[in-house]
């Protein structure tokens, strides 16, 4: 009764008038969401994948021929990580709709509404901008130029083009990864060169059997979203394929910078063992076939063991240039 009363009070009302009100109205029928916590911003960063990349960006700054400042290593590491957060913050703001409808990612910030898509553009805009700037003005510009294409081919090139267009939406868009040794090489010595120009592509083949054996047991996940992941759009068979072929390069890279010289013995033995203990559990995922109530531990084993040995290989770069050369 009170609404249909105030229809004919609300035509007297000038146009302008009525618009006001009717905003009004919609602001007060839909809830603000409350000022999202510092653990949210953090999360938009995705502090996981940061800590690789920090890493794999330090160990090629320290393996450089020439020594940095301890603050001015610190300011491009730090560079590296804000560099990063900002991506993995764009990235969630650009694929809140496919990270609410996979169990893995719906308690992330934006799909879970702790936080609007607004704040986490500004937030990730922001970082990055901060990031380069400080990379150009602290430390040098060819280590600002790469990380400014690593942001913008994370964020332009892997999720807007590539992640829900093609099942080689990893191939490609796994060279978003493989930047942080070239930074940090840069870094140090304000140019690129051979060793991490391998290390780059060490992480770029190291992608595709990291990230799809993770595809394989979220499969569904992938699916519900409607996200072109390979076993989502191939099959799990060609999937398994393509990590069994992927690895080889992969091992060949990861063993070349000894035989190349560029690297010692230390680095040589750490590569070829860890890299031997890698291609037998790919194999293992690239032949077998799984049932109807499959756990996929191969699978989950590879994934896991595919993050510590990238660690534990740049980690043996570190000391094999430390300790031996």
């Amino acid at each position: 009764m009170h609404q249909d009363d105030s229809r004919p009070a609300m035509a007297l009302l000038p146009q302008a008038a009525r618009r006001a009100y009717s905003r009004s109205m919609m602001t007060v029928a839909t809830p603000l969401l409350p000022p999202a916590d510092w653990r949210d911003f953090l999360a938009l960063t995705k502090p996981r994948v940061m800590t690789l990349v920090v890493f794999t960006g330090l160990c090629g700054m320290l393996a450089a021929p020439v020594g940095i400042p301890p603050v001015l290593g610190f300011t491009a590491i730090l560079c590296i990580a804000l560099g990063a957060g900002a991506a993995g913050a764009l990235n969630q703001w650009y694929e809140a709709d496919i990270d609410a409808k996979m169990r893995r990612t719906q308690k992330r910030p934006l799909p879970d509404g702790r936080m609007d898509r607004e704040s986490a553009l500004h937030f990730g805009v922001g970082l990055a901008a901060f990031s380069v700037i400080l990379m150009y003005f602290a430390i040098n510009l060819a280590a600002a130029a790469i990380l400014t294409v690593s942001i913008l081919f994370y964020v332009l090139v892997y999720t807007v083009w590539l992640k829900r267009r093609t099942p080689q939406n990893i191939v490609i868009g796994g060279a978003a990864g493989a930047f942080p040794p070239l930074i940090g090489w840069a870094a140090a010595t304000g140019q690129v060169a051979t060793l991490p120009l391998l290390l780059f592509g060490l992480v770029f083949l190291w992608t595709p059997p990291h990230f799809w054996a993770l595809a394989l047991f979220v499969k569904t996940d992938y699916a519900n979203a409607g996200v072109p992941m390979l076993p989502v759009v191939a099959g799990e068979r060609v999937t398994r394929r393509q990590i069994g072929l992927y690895t080889i390069p992969m091992a060949l890279v990861a063993i070349l910078p000894w035989p190349l010289g560029l690297t010692g013995p230390l680095y040589g033995g750490v590569a070829s063992v860890t890299t031997a203990i890698f291609a037998a559990l790919a194999l293992v995922v690239a032949t077998r076939t799984t049932g109807a109530d499959d756990t996929m531990k191969p699978e989950k084993r590879l994934f896991s063991y595919s993050i510590l040995y990238l660690f534990v290989v740049f980690g043996a770069l570190v000391v094999d240039r430390w300790v031996f050369a």
